[in-house]
């Protein structure tokens, strides 16, 4: 089977989304994509243990995507083989009355991962730049004090947001946060095909809201926003990486091995070492217990 390259999915130039591919299989079976991803979630298992250990990077891992794109499948089999200890989930939903008391990034500080672990973004901080810029009215439920019109949600007011975004992720790379952006990039035709299975099958009826129809109609104004929001904030220190969403099974195998690959870059993440006093004893502990 072959290996994704990397390079492939890391925006690091403008980009036309149309142009970005929503479908890979690397010409394997699915049954064998699973197996390639097994591995690949056992040794970064076996990396977060050594990251918990070391203690001093975190990772945080966003992830965004139109709805059906795969995010809580991809969270579930990508992270299967973690310590529970070592990771943590949030999913951000329509802001609560108290998170609207404070800026849009209140929430996503609260929910950062501490050093020697992971975080999970099931959607993320650009919901504030891809959600609210189709529907802008939203922007005034914040009760911003510049912004008392729709007429004050410009391209300046926008600008002003995308900085502040950046600002926010340079300053987490600074202090130790490992920063990785993907883009569960689905095509129009795969969205419509699963939504309409959850319409089909019983058991999946729960998973369907009217509002995803809504959605659906305003493909082309979200696709123009996540375009802006890859090339605008795909930066060296928090890079954006489109993943083909279209067959679930290379998605996860794509995202395990960007995660996997660009952490082991990190030469100094190692446990570190016992205390010379207490190892120069470990056979002396160990007799004690084995005469116990």
């Amino acid at each position: 089977m072959k290996n994704p390259v990397l390079s492939d999915y890391k925006i690091t130039q403008p980009v036309k989304i149309a142009d970005l591919r929503s479908f890979e299989d690397f010409g394997s079976s699915e049954n064998k994509l699973e197996k390639a991803l097994s591995e690949r979630r056992r040794d970064l298992g076996d990396l977060q243990n050594t990251m918990y250990a070391h203690g001093k990077y975190s990772v945080l891992v966003c992830l965004q995507g139109m709805d059906t794109s795969g995010k809580d499948s991809l969270i579930r089999e990508v992270f299967k083989s973690f310590n529970a200890r070592g990771v943590d989930v949030h999913s951000f939903k329509v802001p609560t009355e108290l998170e609207l008391k404070h800026d849009y990034l209140w929430r996503h500080y609260l929910a950062l991962p501490a050093r020697g672990k992971f975080g999970v973004f099931n959607r993320t901080h650009y919901e504030n730049v891809l959600v609210t810029r189709v529907h802008p009215g939203y922007i005034l439920g914040e009760n911003l004090p510049d912004v008392t019109d729709i007429s004050h949600v410009n391209e300046a007011f926008w600008d002003r947001r995308f900085d502040q975004i950046l600002n926010f992720e340079k300053t987490l790379a600074e202090n130790g946060t490992l920063i990785f952006k993907f883009f569960l990039n689905l095509s129009k035709d795969e969205q419509k095909f699963r939504l309409l299975r959850r319409l089909r099958k019983k058991e999946k009826h729960w998973k369907f809201s009217p509002g995803d129809l809504k959605e659906r109609k305003l493909w082309d104004a979200y696709m123009k926003c996540y375009e802006d929001v890859l090339n605008r904030t795909s930066a060296e220190y928090a890079p954006w990486y489109n993943i083909p969403a279209d067959n679930k099974p290379a998605a996860r195998y794509i995202v395990a091995s960007i995660l996997l690959e660009e952490l082991q870059k990190y030469k100094d993440i190692k446990e570190p070492e016992l205390d010379p006093e207490i190892a120069a004893k470990i056979d002396e502990f160990r007799n004690q217990l084995e005469n116990e």
